[in-house]
């Protein structure tokens, strides 16, 4: 997030987006094209918590499927390390499928110290969306 155009706008494939209110930016996603499998990637949805529940994320995801669909490619892809139910209906409810999850992700910064490994554990969760067969 340290430099949004460079990571998220100059790749080919890649957008970023924001959702404005009253002068105020209430959310953001991004797209990342992975050119190996003709996918985009769904990365940084978020929304202010004073904003959930509007529907804001919905568009935001909707953005990035129409972007998707403008740039012909075959799917949209996310991974998640979202524990709310709500982030998981929105994800369904948008058409992404579970793909699975995976119990031994390490976010970044992690050390795997005992400490960690006794206390912190992420659960991994992969979506997709198959927008045509390739």
């Amino acid at each position: 997030m340290a430099d949004i155009e460079q990571y998220y706008m100059r790749p080919p494939g890649s957008c970023f987006w924001v959702a404005v209110l009253d002068g105020n930016v209430v959310g953001i996603v991004a797209a990342r094209a992975h050119e190996e499998d003709n996918a985009v990637e769904l990365l940084r949805m978020s929304v202010d918590s004073r904003f959930r529940g509007k529907g804001i994320a919905k568009a935001l995801g909707r953005k990035v499927l129409e972007f998707a669909v403008v740039h012909n490619y075959s799917a949209v892809v996310l991974g998640t390390t979202a524990v709310k139910v709500a982030a998981h209906k929105l994800y369904e409810s948008l058409g992404f499928r579970h793909m699975g999850a995976s119990d031994h992700y390490v976010l970044p910064g992690m050390t795997l110290s005992l400490a960690e490994r006794l206390f912190f554990q992420v659960r991994y969760h992969r979506y997709r969306l198959q927008l045509r067969e390739e």
